[in-house]
């Protein structure tokens, strides 16, 4: 068996990426909680691994020739995985291209709309002094209904994103459109989205690793500290 895996991780959408793929790939790991909203992140240590100050973030023992390697971005994370593995990123070059481009559908597109509807439709109307802006929260309420809905299509005729072979672009999306009551979306026009919504979840590698440090996942509408930390630059 290979050596653990390091997982620096939250239990966020982000997160749950990183730790769903190790469990569906079935790679031992250790798990170093990184919270967020104490501002673990930006500690000097943290931040020799993912320069961006943000998690997730992995190292690898057994990198490339045999030698340590650390990997920030979840994308990235994904996509290394999937190479060393070999496994949930097709077996065909059209495959890998299929899986590519929702993966980075999902890095560029509904994981950042969908985060910013997070914030403006739960998190600013809750801040001190409240950020209640009706602009910003139509527009990424919008964009990720628009998002959905080029997911909903998508899934029409296939069981998966990228075929019908769950992928590492399953993962990456699953996670953010399981929020997507949150986001203000309804699931009652999107037939495809939710029946995907359902299968994906049920599977064991998806349930364990949404569940990790799942007691730690909390409310940052009821914490001022971690919203200086989070919304306002504060690094406490």
């Amino acid at each position: 068996m290979s050596a653990a895996i390091e997982l620096f991780f939250w239990p966020t959408p982000n997160g749950w990426k990183v730790s769903i793929a190790l469990e569906e790939m079935g790679l031992p790991y250790n798990l170093n909680l990184v919270n967020i909203g104490a501002g673990d992140q930006f500690k000097p240590d943290f931040l020799k691994i993912a320069p961006n100050n943000r998690m997730p973030a992995i190292i690898d023992p057994d990198g490339p020739d045999g030698a340590p390697i650390s990997i920030f971005e979840s994308g990235a994370i994904l996509q290394y995985l999937a190479r060393k593995t070999g496994t949930f990123c097709g077996s065909t070059q059209r495959e890998r291209i299929e899986v590519d481009q929702w993966l980075m559908w999902q890095m560029g597109g509904l994981g950042p709309m969908a985060g910013q509807a997070h914030h403006f439709l739960k998190y600013a109307p809750a801040m001190d002094p409240p950020n209640d802006l009706a602009y910003a929260k139509d527009r990424y309420r919008s964009e990720t209904a628009r998002l959905y809905g080029v997911l909903d299509r998508r899934l029409a005729d296939r069981e998966f994103v990228a075929g019908d072979f769950f992928s590492i672009a399953d993962m990456s999306i699953w996670g953010w459109a399981s929020l997507w009551e949150g986001q203000q979306q309804t699931l009652e026009d999107k037939p495809n989205m939710k029946r995907w919504l359902e299968a994906v979840g049920a599977r064991p590698g998806v349930i364990a690793g949404r569940a990790l440090a799942a007691e730690k996942r909390g409310d940052f509408r009821k914490e001022k500290d971690a919203q200086n930390v989070l919304f306002k630059g504060g690094k406490s």
